[in-house]
């Protein structure tokens, strides 16, 4: 692992209005998968070769989480979501980038725009590649949806010893019927029961924040205590 730079960012908040957030970056060149851990661990996520958590001295609303794989059951609507997109094929690769990505990208994202209010400007090539290919050592993948030859979603993920941390899901709203992000999720799942992996990391649930609430739902769940250093012990409950 070459830790090319460290610093901190102030900034506005992303999750909640009219709060200040900070920001504790690592950029990481050559992560090993175990390194990429520890840190995924410790309440970091991954875009690229950047990892990052908030730190914020007055605020600790960020809450890490993961799902207890073993103890997950699937729901009866968990089973129809399934069900329901039989016909979508899927594919396992590391990240790459192509016109088909960045035009999905750029259509989930004004689609959020006008649901959400998200922040919107058109990705570039280079940004995207930052975030979602590089960095991805023997650890990163992506996960592609297609309907017959069309692309419809690319979950980006980490597979860990321990678990799969979840980096980043786009779709296409046009499919919005199949319940692409909770599809995702499940065969995530369904992926982490049958390698024997216990932790889906699913980043940060913030209880005031409409794109993050949805978290909640996928129990048994577990939280991180604190914000324990690279080398501290760390204590999930």
């Amino acid at each position: 692992m070459n830790l090319l730079k460290e610093f901190l960012l102030d900034d506005t908040c992303s999750y909640l209005e009219d709060k200040e957030q900070t920001t504790h970056y690592k950029i990481i060149d050559n992560c090993s998968t175990e390194s990429c851990e520890n840190l995924i661990q410790r309440g970091y996520r991954r875009f690229g070769k950047m990892y990052f958590r908030p730190i914020c001295a007055t605020c600790t609303e960020c809450q890490s989480i993961k799902i207890d794989v073993q103890n997950y059951e699937f729901s009866k609507s968990a089973k129809r979501v399934i069900k329901k997109a039989k016909n979508i094929r899927t594919y396992i690769q590391k990240p790459s980038m192509t016109q088909e990505h960045l035009d999905l990208f750029d259509k989930y994202h004004l689609h959020m725009h006008a649901k959400k209010g998200w922040n919107y400007s058109k990705t570039s090539s280079q940004h995207y590649y930052n975030s979602f290919v590089t960095g991805d050592g023997n650890f990163g993948y992506e996960v592609l949806y297609y309907d017959e030859n069309k692309l419809i979603a690319v979950d980006l993920i980490d597979i860990l010893q321990n678990g799969i941390s979840s980096i980043y899901f786009y779709y296409d709203p046009d499919y919005a019927k199949y319940s692409l992000g909770k599809l995702s999720l499940y065969h995530q799942i369904k992926f982490a029961k049958n390698t024997n992996k216990k932790w889906i990391y699913l980043g940060y649930y913030v209880e005031g924040c409409p794109s993050l609430s949805y978290k909640s739902e996928y129990t048994p769940f577990l939280t991180l205590q604190g914000r324990p250093n690279e080398h501290d012990e760390f204590r999930w409950f």
